[in-house]
């Protein structure tokens, strides 16, 4: 099981405070702290290595398939006309992500990265439309053969910071790691409306690289 590089600070860190901490105690013959800190150190250790687990996947090899780009569950498919990247009427399929999931995000389509922009922004809670343009953001605008999408990872109250691994024109298949998402937050994926067929529905639960969400319409 690969650990995403952005977690190695927290987990050698939350280690470290935890033995330093434990070994105060010890010094103080405080021997009941002393375990306690070294247990809750043991369990910042487990709970930050799993967060920042990043499994191998595979994603599906027919080129008509759109996959998701986050782990999570889908809270809302909405048709939405995206002025700023797409300039068209899309649909936004919106998946949103709890501490547990697996955090790395992943290329819906094959594609090359047209454009990047971070966007500073407010914290609403992302069960709210108005967090998908107001709040902190990142958006990734990926142009492939037959359509394009635009994705983008919003933080919400909690989360604060969104990071992606791309560069404009960097060559992407579908279902490489694109970045993160951390401390659970919301994905949004706008794909053209006259394109696609949304294959998924509200209250599914979806994986990055994996889960079908909707496929290139035929002709």
């Amino acid at each position: 099981m690969r650990i995403v590089k952005d977690g190695h600070s927290l987990i050698f860190g939350s280690a470290i405070i935890g033995i330093a901490v434990a070994a105060l105690f010890m010094v103080l013959s405080l021997n009941r702290l002393a375990l306690l800190a070294s247990l809750l150190g043991l369990v910042a250790v487990a709970f930050f290595v799993y967060f920042f687990r990043d499994p191998e996947r595979e994603a599906p090899a027919d080129p008509s398939i759109i996959v998701s780009g986050a782990d999570g569950v889908v809270r809302a498919i909405e048709p939405i006309n995206e002025p700023n990247y797409l300039n068209t009427d899309t649909l936004r399929v919106s998946v949103f992500l709890n501490p547990f999931d697996v955090h790395v995000n992943r290329a819906p389509i094959a594609g090359v990265v047209r454009d990047l922009a971070y966007t500073p922004g407010k914290h609403l809670l992302t069960i709210s439309n108005a967090s998908s343009e107001h709040n902190e953001h990142s958006s990734i605008l990926i142009e492939g053969d037959q359509t394009r999408c635009l994705v983008r990872q919003i933080v919400g109250p909690v989360v604060r910071r969104v990071v992606y691994w791309l560069e404009k024109e960097q060559n992407l298949s579908k279902g490489d790691r694109i970045g993160m998402m951390k401390f659970g937050s919301r994905m949004d994926v706008y794909l053209p409306t006259a394109d696609v067929e949304v294959t998924v529905k509200k209250g599914d639960r979806v994986m990055a690289g994996i889960t079908e969400i909707a496929r290139l319409r035929k002709g």
